[in-house]
């Protein structure tokens, strides 16, 4: 199963990390990277300029409409993603763990919806029952 983690940070306390801290915590990122990409793991994945940088399209009732900036204000930000293969959910979170971004931020671990599924909006039965509380 494919899984993407959305990664999220605080972009004002991302920028705050002192270069000596910041350096080696990316440098972490990419061993990562790398060795889950030699697992067969890693699928993807990138890192997003600030959210000063976006643009969000709006279309409604025949109008579009173009912001600059996020479409809602929030304290965390989405920083990146990574797209990664797993057999299931619970190997998906381990993963997630292992991601450094998350000990500044946090990482949303979201099933990839098949295409097939997608046309059906079937879920994944095992997947609601491995991500309701106990």
């Amino acid at each position: 199963m494919k899984f993407l983690c959305l990664i999220y940070m605080d972009e004002a306390e991302r920028d705050a990390i002192p270069e000596d801290q910041w350096e080696p915590l990316m440098q972490e990122g990419f061993d990562v990277a790398d060795e889950l990409r030699e697992g067969g793991v890693f699928l993807g994945g990138n890192a997003l300029q600030p959210v000063r940088t976006a643009v969000t399209l709006r279309r409604k009732r025949g109008e579009r409409g173009f912001t600059d900036g996020p479409f809602a204000e929030t304290k965390e930000q989405l920083a990146g993603y990574v797209l990664i293969e797993a057999p299931d959910l619970e190997a998906a979170k381990a993963i997630a763990l292992e991601l450094p971004p998350g000990r500044i931020g946090s990482v949303e671990v979201r099933p990839i919806w098949e295409r097939e599924d997608l046309v059906d909006r079937r879920v994944n039965v095992d997947q609601e029952s491995q991500s309701s509380p106990a």
